[in-house]
């Protein structure tokens, strides 16, 4: 479960103040309605691309004994 700030106060503060895991979740939740967004959302979600892109991914470099290699979001 997702515990974080939601869409509407997310999208009042720049991409760049995103936290890499709320970035992780609803770039999944995007992945997940695709075929159901229209213009606006699709926007969107190119938007969250673009800031995954420009802080180079979200894939942790090491993973050690207490965290994988992905970011979780919970």
């Amino acid at each position: 479960m997702y515990v974080g700030r939601d869409m509407g106060e997310l999208s009042m503060i720049s991409k760049k103040d995103w936290k890499n895991s709320e970035l992780s979740y609803f770039h999944h939740a995007f992945q997940q309605i695709m075929p159901y967004l229209n213009e606006e959302g699709q926007s969107k979600y190119r938007e969250l691309n673009k800031e995954i892109e420009a802080r180079g991914g979200l894939k942790r470099n090491e993973a050690d004994y207490s965290h994988g290699t992905r970011i979780s979001y919970d």
